[in-house]
């Protein structure tokens, strides 16, 4: 059956933005899931299934990405090696970092985006992983292997690019998540509460039932028990985990005529029919929420 593409608003899926806080939620355990944050999974190039549309695209080359998502004590490390190298600063609670911008050509609704000094990750929002003293940060204990939260479209590109890598293109997102058949999940037909992170889905790191949640460590979903909670194996194709749930996640694509920068994932916030692989959604590049991350790629 063919499926017409829905575009789905900030204000519907996003949900959590920078009205909400993390700081209620109760501290977790620290858990070790068993899965290497730094690992790296190979898709190689070829044809996939992509949208709802189930429509034949080509990735013509391979590519590496991450395993996991970004996690707060990744992201810590690269902050204190980017301040020191000048690369970001530190202005008015806020981390910034120089963008060159984008071609603004004034097309309807388009905003531009200039060269300059852009907002990275907004410091004064209480669901914040991160410490900071001076200009040191580090990981908020247990929740060292958490996704990183609340980092815009240009912290999460300045992160990749301080390391050589970039952000994932949606399409190269779309077939590492789904692989090269018709699955509308990462991990397959259907969707438990054990599969991931999304609302309601009643695991342990949620507050209460039908609260929008916690984040859970990056990878949970492998198939382990932690305590009496078993997991299911929610790992994609090619082995990354929490391709849908958590955190949304930020693209790389640059579009003509617009300013926005798309996500794919679904996060903690979200009902299970929004973890689809083909869900995207949209903010501004200077958006930040606690249901937002992002993971890299590099050429294979």
């Amino acid at each position: 059956m063919k499926r017409a593409l829905i575009l789905l608003s900030v204000a519907a899926l996003l949900g959590t933005g920078c009205t909400s806080t993390l700081a209620e939620m109760p501290v977790p355990p620290t858990i070790d899931t068993g899965v290497d944050p730094d690992a790296w999974a190979l898709v190689p190039a070829g044809e996939f299934l992509m949208g709802l549309t189930e429509h034949e695209t080509l990735v013509d080359h391979d590519y590496e990405i991450m395993v996991t998502d970004v996690t707060n004590s990744q992201f810590a490390a690269y902050l204190n090696e980017a301040l020191s190298a000048g690369r970001v600063t530190i202005a008015t609670d806020q981390v910034v970092g120089h963008y060159p911008g984008d071609e603004f050509r004034g097309y309807e609704h388009e905003q531009e985006i200039g060269a300059g000094d852009w907002l990275h990750v907004p410091l004064d929002n209480d669901g914040l992983r991160l410490d900071r003293s001076g200009q040191t940060f580090a990981a908020k204990p247990w929740y060292e292997n958490h996704p990183m939260v609340l980092v815009t479209w240009f912290g999460a590109r300045a992160y990749c690019d301080h390391n050589g890598w970039r952000l994932p293109t949606e399409i190269e997102w779309e077939k590492a998540a789904r692989g090269t058949d018709d699955r509308p999940f990462p991990w397959g037909d259907e969707i438990e509460r054990n599969s991931a992170n999304y609302y309601a889905s009643r695991d342990p790191f949620e507050k209460t039932v039908g609260d929008l949640g916690n984040t859970t460590p990056v990878g949970y979903y492998n198939g382990r028990t932690y305590d009496d909670y078993q997991t299911l194996d929610s790992a994609s194709p090619y082995g990354l985990y929490d391709m849908g749930g958590n955190v949304w996640q930020w693209t790389g694509d640059v579009y003509q005529d617009q300013h926005y920068r798309y996500l794919r994932g679904g996060s903690r916030a979200n009902y299970g029919v929004d973890l689809r692989v083909w869900t995207r959604n949209n903010a501004g590049p200077d958006y930040a929420s606690p249901s937002v991350g992002f993971r890299c790629a590099r050429d294979g």
